[in-house]
């Protein structure tokens, strides 16, 4: 169990709070591209703070505070041209780097924008994502990793606002276990209660995990009963991307699962996907990557488990808004979340001691792009498990569902 003290060091997002500035060191995802026309703008909350992402006229985002520092009016309903916004109560008008071009009603001779700047960030698109830096200057250079950059594959993006801090989520994500018993026992339970198919891989038993830390993060091994250190499952495994993405899947199927905490109690969860048709079979053109929002919860407000990704979202929120882990009894299959624990505190330590955490990127030689192991055939399962995965899993929200059977 952790401290108090601990504890709130872990959880704490907000500016100025040591588990905050060391995620400020990171690009993290804010919106999908495809949601923001030019001329537009979408609220968003990412690190305790209230900002504004816009897109100017001439296709040019910015991310700025979202009040105007006149009289506090949302500038969220602005008009847009091709240099900035200006606020819908006094026309006072911002650029992408916060600078204050105008404020008509002050007299012609008045050197108020001069003075006056509002809060941005810098902003860039990868692979469909629009991100955003919240850290010192200079920014590092935005990750090119692998599943943003690929060629000849097809993608969709899923998300949702999970009320539930991150570090829970992420704490998941080292947790092998789980997927025995909660995505194998639990969902086959909940699945033949449904007359649905149950799940068959999932149950598969786990005789031993491991993990090593490498360049990004943490690299997840397990071995299954009947299985060795040859299968893909150990020799290879998968990676968590520090500080908070997860790469899952089995070839053809890739996905980053991506947790953004937009504040102490809530994260913001993206599930991008990448599919590498089979051979012969021709890539659909994508004009944009198609997103959705992936449903946990029926109208009466109760959880949905009968897909992985439902069952994931109940365990994380009803450890409460934050877990308290003050309360927790640890036992020795709970190795993968000490070592996450301690990765964190390490590089916490790098920061304050004036260092750079790791993964952060300045090579843009080793920039072109960032290649990370993956199980090509997960459980010993080839493609039988890919089905099955896409049937039980978030997938089933997603506007390729019923293309992928046919090109994968």
């Amino acid at each position: 169990m952790l401290t108090t003290e601990q504890q709130e060091t872990l959880t704490r997002v907000g500016k100025g709070t040591p588990m905050g500035e060391l995620l400020r060191c990171y690009w993290m995802p804010v919106a999908i591209s495809s949601d923001l026309d030019r001329g537009k703008t979408k609220k968003v909350r990412v690190l305790g703070e209230n900002l504004l992402l816009f897109r100017a006229l001439n296709g040019k985002l910015g991310l700025i505070a979202e009040q105007c520092p006149h009289r506090l009016t949302s500038l969220a309903y602005g008009c847009i041209d091709e240099e900035g916004i200006r606020c819908p109560y006094h026309g006072w008008k911002f650029n992408a780097q916060g600078k204050c071009l105008e404020t008509p009603p002050e007299p012609e001779n008045s050197k108020l924008t001069e003075k006056v700047t509002i809060t941005a960030y810098p902003v860039e698109e990868l692979g469909g994502l629009i991100f955003a830096y919240l850290g010192s200057s200079p920014a590092p250079l935005l990750p090119r990793y692998d599943l943003y950059v690929w060629e000849g594959v097809i993608r969709d993006i899923g998300y949702t606002i999970i009320p539930c801090n991150w570090l829970q989520i992420m704490e998941n994500s080292v947790d092998p276990y789980h997927l025995q018993w909660l995505h194998g026992h639990h969902l086959a339970h909940i699945r033949s209660q449904q007359g649905q198919q149950s799940p068959t891989h999932y149950r598969k038993k786990q005789v031993k995990i491991g993990f090593d830390l490498f360049e990004y993060g943490i690299i997840k091994r397990r071995m299954l009963e009947g299985g060795s250190e040859e299968d893909d499952d150990w020799k290879v495994g998968h990676p968590l991307i520090f500080p908070n993405i997860l790469r899952v899947g089995c070839h053809p199927q890739h996905r980053f699962q991506i947790r953004v905490p937009m504040d102490d109690t809530h994260t913001l969860h993206f599930w991008y996907s990448c599919y590498h048709p089979s051979l012969g079979v021709e890539v659909p053109k994508q004009e944009q990557i198609p997103s959705y929002e992936v449903i946990w919860q029926d109208e009466k407000g109760d959880f949905l488990l009968d897909f992985v990704d439902g069952q994931d979202i109940m365990t994380w929120v009803t450890q409460g808004a934050i877990c308290d882990r003050t309360q927790e009894i640890l036992a020795t299959s709970d190795k993968g979340i000490i070592l996450y624990r301690h990765l964190l505190f390490d590089q916490l330590a790098r920061i304050k001691q004036g260092k750079e955490p790791m993964g952060v990127i300045r090579d843009a030689k080793k920039n072109q792009i960032i290649e990370f192991p993956q199980e090509k055939n997960k459980f010993g399962a080839g493609n039988s498990f890919l089905q099955e995965s896409i049937a039980m899993s978030h997938v089933r929200y997603s506007p390729l569902k019923d293309l992928l059977p046919k090109i994968l």
